[in-house]
């Protein structure tokens, strides 16, 4: 159920997260840092779940330069390797702890055409169906005295996507890096409202929310040799907000009391503002589109959700 909140909404209103344990996926650059920055510095303990281990440890260490009372731990996870989504799921549910936020952060932006390791599109395959993988195996570790969150970055990039479950890895039709980053982002959004749902259904105590960072200054859709991967290297520092700005949604979504499973976070003028609930777009809404969406991630991953 969407509530109407016009409040504003910094990253000083975070309340004090000492105990909290909390994953971030992509967590060495961009939103995924500054969030985790905001954490550390409100005392939680935050897994930093990133694949480059070199990157992640020096951002871990200039977060802790930069102070704060939480602690910071680094784990390897690659979400474009299904082997590596398992394998991060175990090192953490053979911990016994449990999770009280998991931000599904991480992601890649207008990419040239490429596979992942179990030969998915590789941005569908990244942004949400490792994803998908990964929560659906942590799952049963989230939780916390307040029930736990699932917090689901997508993009204003999900308003003109389209996913095509006919083919969603563009095997018969002519590859777009723009098509296949929207029909990605979308992807996200059916996600975290289809897992609401589900989680509804079972009483679950646990929150799926939705954010999006509206523009923000981050890595994204610098990489490739596109015209448009050009502009973005160049343009990005001067025309985006910077990444503190950008996490605001997430952190919201992530550790605001009033939040509500099912609501979506972002700007409150779309592109920029203080994080506010909004409402994703008409095809975002498509209940049936997410179902199907559901089931095809299920069978191309082979995790199945278990909400007893």
């Amino acid at each position: 159920m969407m509530s109407v909140n016009e409040d504003f909404w910094a990253v000083d209103d975070i309340p004090d997260l000492r105990g909290k344990l909390i994953v971030v996926t992509g967590a060495n650059s961009g939103i995924g840092r500054e969030a985790t920055r905001n954490l550390h510095r409100r005392g939680a303990n935050v897994v930093m779940a990133c694949r480059n281990m070199e990157k992640a440890r020096a951002a871990a260490d200039e977060i802790e330069r930069d102070g704060g009372s939480g602690t910071l731990e680094v784990g390897r996870l690659d979400l474009a390797d299904l082997g590596s989504v398992r394998a991060f799921a175990e090192s953490m549910l053979g911990r016994g702890r449990v999770i009280d936020v998991l931000m599904n952060n991480a992601g890649v932006m207008a990419l040239d055409r490429s596979r992942t390791v179990d030969g998915f599109e590789s941005q569908l395959g990244t942004n949400h169906l490792g994803h998908f993988a990964l929560t659906g195996l942590l799952l049963p570790i989230v939780g916390g005295a307040n029930g736990g969150r699932i917090v689901t970055v997508s993009s204003i990039a999900h308003r003109p996507g389209r996913v095509r479950l006919d083919d969603p890895h563009f095997e018969r039709r002519r590859y777009s890096r723009w098509g296949a980053y929207f029909q990605s982002k979308l992807a996200n959004v059916h996600f975290g409202l289809e897992l609401d749902r589900r989680l509804r259904a079972a009483r679950s105590p646990v929150l799926s929310v939705l954010a999006h960072p509206g523009t923000a200054r981050t890595e994204l859709g610098k990489n490739g040799t596109a015209a448009t991967n050009f502009v973005m290297r160049r343009l990005t520092p001067v025309l985006v907000r910077t990444g503190v700005q950008g996490c605001e949604a997430q952190l919201r979504a992530a550790v605001d009391p009033a939040v509500s499973g099912g609501e979506m976070y972002g700007p409150r003028w779309m592109a920029f503002g203080a994080p506010r609930v909004e409402v994703p777009s008409r095809r975002g809404r498509d209940s049936e589109a997410a179902r199907r969406l559901w089931e095809l991630s299920e069978r191309a991953t082979g995790v199945a959700y278990d909400f007893g």
